[in-house]
């Protein structure tokens, strides 16, 4: 499939993940959020919201609430199902079963209201869900379940699963192991493959734009022509780029300040880097993390991934992921 441009999506709410637990702030506004969304994607362009519920036994009922939530404020787009609780070292085996039916679950209720289901976020990131030794059962069994589940209900819904780029913090050999775990059910169940990755973000020395553009390129062309062929993946599953974003704040490690201007310098550069890509590598999506700051008064850069500040203000990278969905988007 050619794609005339890209499909982009954006993190709406304020929450985020990190490897201590949650970055979190003021309470989301809802009616600012939809003033935001359509504002951004103006009067013809796509923007999907991508929200996030995470799987445990435990917060199933929390996620079947959350998700409701989303619906109501029309919040459903692009949604991904995590797996486990990276913070608890000690969390018993997964149950199978549970997480299948929880799956189905999802598509049953809200299936009608997505546009792509993505199973798994980053599976082979050693200190979030892939330090769980069952996620690659999870992850493949998963998108068996969805893809069936799917089908027998008529939707058009996609189906995918996440990633991130080869580092120190990956799991080794996992796309190796995926393979041998995968098998052809799994390979035809793939719709899309979703990669998160940030550039220039903790890295202990800043980048200029020049060497951002390279590492984007090396991230990419890495994940298409080593390991989604490693895994058994065809050329023609689509990429996605499910997480990306550049935060304003200071770099905890480097301990650099990151301005509002070089936020909108830095996100112009990466999107324009993977539009030009899109054809040659099969990518289909840019997904921003995200719309707002998780706490704006808070100096560390996990506190503060949005193009707009905690109160719905924006920076100037929200004018500039505008433009861009205007002039690249579908």
């Amino acid at each position: 499939m050619i794609f005339k441009g890209l499909t982009f999506g954006i993190y709406p709410l304020s929450v985020a993940g990190t490897p201590f637990g949650l970055a979190v702030g003021p309470e989301d506004n809802y009616e600012k959020i939809q003033v935001a969304l359509q504002d951004l994607r103006g009067t013809t362009k796509t923007l999907l919201p991508r929200n996030y519920l995470i799987y445990t036994k435990e917060w199933e009922a929390k996620m079947l609430s959350n998700a409701d939530r989303y619906l109501a404020a029309n919040l459903l787009g692009d949604l991904t199902l995590g797996c486990g609780d990276w913070t608890q070292q000690q969390e018993p085996a997964i149950e199978l079963d549970n997480w299948l039916d929880f799956i189905r679950q999802i598509i049953k209720q809200y299936g009608s209201h997505l546009a792509s289901l993505q199973i798994t976020n980053e599976p082979n990131l050693s200190f979030m869900e892939g330090s769980k030794p069952y996620i690659l059962q999870a992850l493949v069994e998963g998108v068996i379940a969805a893809k069936r589940e799917t089908l027998d209900r008529n939707l058009p819904l996609k189906i995918g699963f996440g990633s991130v780029p080869d580092s120190p913090m990956a799991v080794p050999d996992f796309w190796e192991n995926l393979a041998k775990t995968g098998g052809k059910a799994f390979r035809d169940a793939v719709d899309f493959v979703g990669h998160n990755f940030y550039v220039d973000v903790f890295e202990e020395q800043p980048l200029d734009l020049k060497a951002i553009t390279t590492s984007i390129e090396h991230t990419l062309r890495t994940l298409r022509d080593k390991d989604l062929r490693t895994a058994g993946i065809p050329a023609s599953v689509p990429i996605r780029i499910a997480e990306n974003g550049w935060p304003t704040g200071k770099n905890p490690v480097a301990n650099i300040e990151r301005s509002y201007e070089h936020q909108a310098e830095v996100l112009e550069t990466v999107i324009r880097t993977i539009y030009t890509l899109r054809l040659e590598l099969n990518i289909s999506h840019y997904e921003l993390f995200g719309l707002r700051d998780a706490d704006s008064s808070k100096e560390d850069l996990f506190h503060q991934f949005g193009i707009m500040r905690d109160d719905y203000t924006p920076k100037p990278a929200y004018q500039t992921f505008k433009k861009l969905i205007c002039e690249l988007g579908i």
